[in-house]
């Protein structure tokens, strides 16, 4: 469904715009006359038309959300109710999408819905860790200290993101950039030598004629290389929705070496600290392991927790509905029984998290100083395998010539 820009005159004389979805302009100025706005333009917002399949990341991003839960809660600390504290809010969001979203959840909350049932149809582009917040400050009558507790549980996961992109990002360069450096040795440097070469009639080495001969037929198949890469990449896009496709990768994640643990030790600190927020919060163990097992963003490790809630039903421990599931490291089961018994599950939870964020983090930096010296030797030894075939051949013609 489009989306339309309208711009709106207040009973006040205040300007303001608002960004809406209707079927038609007709049907977004009705809606806006009928709430009591004189409608001054209305028309179509392009920038929130999208291409499916072509969306490859959140257009709400954690930092815009995190900075907007910020001034929420203190607006609701100074007194304010919350649809006030919404619509104060909606002129200082930037971010279109965001906006959009508020808006909805700003009409709810005024035809009477609470907090967590106007958000809860966003769950996907935010979380549902943030929707059970919201239900278990409405449940306690704390909203503000519930909203605090999961925005620094919201940091705490957008840091650790951030690591892990980072840590990849240097390594990633470094390979763009050794391809990139071939790719103009092999398509222009060598095929020049290798008419120079054919003056002499010399014979060349064979390095070089290797070196040579894959020149010529990276450039005459160039084309088909593109054509190739393209189409992959629009099996990707097509098939990288498909249930099966992502549990298959989720799958191959956590059984690859070394990053596999990186992807389960994870998993299992955004679990444990997700649970802890929520137990924190009120929420009871059966309801918190239902939303924090949906948190945890590998789907084969969510698929080992699904009988999680049904153990606990039927009368077992925490630890040892988790031991079933076969992918919770010793360490972290101790201390989760350690916290069973000592009846401070949530700070125990909140424990693991910290233990499993520290050894990712290890982990990371060990990553990234074993990466670097790798790929520094392998292009090492790719340059110095082309200087060999490109001045082997130069030696023998001098000695040719002399």
């Amino acid at each position: 469904m489009p989306k339309y820009l309208c711009r709106m005159a207040t009973e006040k004389g205040q300007v303001i715009s608002r960004l809406f979805e209707a079927p038609s302009s007709e049907e977004a100025r009705r809606y806006f006359e009928e709430h009591g706005f004189c409608v001054l333009s209305v028309r179509k917002d392009w920038k929130s038309l999208s291409v499916p399949h072509l969306s490859l990341g959140k257009k709400v991003k954690d930092n815009d959300f995190i900075l907007f839960n910020q001034e929420f809660v203190a607006l609701i600390k100074a007194g304010y109710p919350i649809l006030k504290s919404i619509q104060i809010l909606l002129k200082r969001v930037k971010n279109p999408f965001l906006k959009d979203i508020l808006m909805k959840v700003e009409r709810d909350v005024r035809e009477g819905k609470s907090l967590s049932e106007a958000f809860f149809p966003y769950e996907d582009e935010f979380s549902v860790v943030y929707t059970a917040s919201l239900m278990a400050g409405e449940k306690s009558g704390n909203l503000a200290s519930t909203l605090s507790r999961y925005n620094n549980y919201a940091r705490l996961v957008a840091q650790t993101k951030k690591r892990i992109k980072s840590a990849l990002t240097y390594p990633t360069m470094l390979i763009v950039f050794s391809f990139i450096l071939l790719g103009i040795l092999l398509n222009f440097v060598l095929p020049r030598f290798s008419t120079f070469y054919a003056d002499f009639e010399a014979r060349l080495p064979r390095i070089t004629r290797m070196v040579m001969n894959f020149s010529l037929f990276v450039r005459n198949n160039l084309f088909y290389f593109l054509v190739f890469l393209g189409l992959i990449f629009f099996v990707y896009l097509l098939f990288r929705q498909k249930e099966k496709v992502k549990l298959g990768v989720d799958r191959l994640k956590i059984t690859l070496p070394f990053v596999g643990q990186v992807w389960l030790e994870s998993g299992v600190s955004l679990f444990t600290r997700t649970l802890s927020l929520l137990l924190s919060g009120g929420i009871s163990l059966v309801s918190s392991l239902g939303v924090a097992t949906k948190a945890v963003p590998n789907r084969y490790l969510r698929g080992k927790m699904t009988n999680l809630q049904q153990d606990i039903r039927n009368g077992e421990s925490l630890t040892e509905s988790l031991r079933k599931t076969g992918v919770f490291p010793p360490l972290a089961l101790d201390m989760i029984r350690i916290g069973e018994t000592s009846a401070n599950l949530d700070g125990m939870l909140a424990e693991v998290a910290e233990v499993y964020d520290e050894r990712l983090q290890q982990k990371i930096d060990t990553f990234v100083s074993l990466i670097e010296p790798v790929i520094i030797i392998f292009m090492g030894l790719i340059v110095a395998g082309m200087l060999l075939s490109v001045y082997l051949p130069i030696f023998n013609i001098i000695r040719v010539v002399r």
